[in-house]
């Protein structure tokens, strides 16, 4: 494919991504009510990394033991990342999950503030109290407290924004898709170890309908396909916009989940859900669109 095809096709390409991580969140719902956590994240990514690796096959010549280290360590914030969001799910609604998952925008600025000393703009800062208000509008109870499943979901965030800055500073220089193989690879493991020292699962459930088809979704398509579709994407796409485009998996998995796993849907949660989609727009824009070109 040209240039030009590519770069019509990338921005299809991470709304595909958005959207399909966006239908994970509620499916994962489901899969949680008949797999403990760890297994859950085991098996996706037991999958998923073999898949990644096959499409990458041609990548292989360029690889080298520092991928092993640089990866790894990336896999083990990934592997926060799904862990706490996935525990905060089995208690919280897959809508809040998905929301409350997109705050990690709003922190990687503020957390490359405190890493490396880059200090963020008024955008940032706006973006950090506009999410805070529509957190504490989703996640705060009448008696000014969180659920333990949204608190979860915050710390995936957290463990979110420490993975993206991880990967920009350990993945420069970099094959993309060799990094992003052993970054997965090292999710499965330490995903394995949990499981088999904390859980207990009976395999035989594998085979039912409403467990085998979540599962082959999750693997495949949320995370070997749209990993693939977002890189491609993130390649031949401006980052701004692209980042924006992305974070819409939060809108998609609210509709996804309030249309077909009831999740409740009050004044409160839109004006909240609001808040958080506006700080996010605002922390990855600058609200850009909205100034004259000169």
């Amino acid at each position: 494919m040209t240039d030009k095809t590519m770069k019509l096709l990338a921005k299809p390409m991470l709304f595909a991504a958005a959207f399909f991580w966006g239908a994970s969140f509620m499916l994962m719902k489901g899969a949680l009510d008949n797999i403990p956590t760890g297994y859950l994240i085991a098996i996706r990514f037991t999958v998923g990394a073999p898949l990644v690796a096959l499409i990458s096959w041609r990548h292989w010549r360029a690889f080298t033991l520092d991928y092993l280290w640089r990866g790894g360590l990336a896999g083990l914030l990934l592997f926060g990342v799904y862990w706490a969001q996935t525990v905060g799910l089995e208690t919280t609604t897959a809508s809040n999950n998905a929301f409350l998952s997109a705050v990690y925008c709003v922190i990687v600025p503020f957390m490359a503030w405190l890493l490396f000393r880059e200090r963020p703009d008024r955008y940032n800062v706006a973006a950090a109290l506009l999410c805070l208000a529509g957190v504490g509008l989703v996640s705060l109870t009448e008696a000014l407290t969180i659920s333990v499943g949204d608190g979860f979901t915050l710390l995936g965030a957290v463990f979110c924004a420490a993975n993206i800055i991880a990967v920009a500073r350990l993945g420069r220089g970099c094959d993309v898709m060799l990094f992003t193989v052993v970054q997965l690879s090292a999710v499965a493991l330490c995903a394995w170890a949990l499981a088999l020292t904390t859980e207990r699962f009976d395999f035989s459930a594998l085979a039912r309908p409403e467990v085998i088809w979540p599962m082959l979704y999750l693997c495949v398509m949320a995370t070997a396909v749209c990993l693939v579709l977002m890189n491609v994407g993130l390649v031949w796409a401006e980052p701004a916009p692209a980042a924006v485009i992305l974070s819409l998996e939060a809108v998609f998995g609210v509709i996804l989940a309030v249309i077909f796993y009831g999740d409740p849907l009050t004044p409160r949660l839109l004006a909240g859900f609001a808040l958080i989609f506006v700080g996010v727009l605002c922390s990855e824009t600058k609200f850009s669109f909205l100034r004259k070109k000169t």
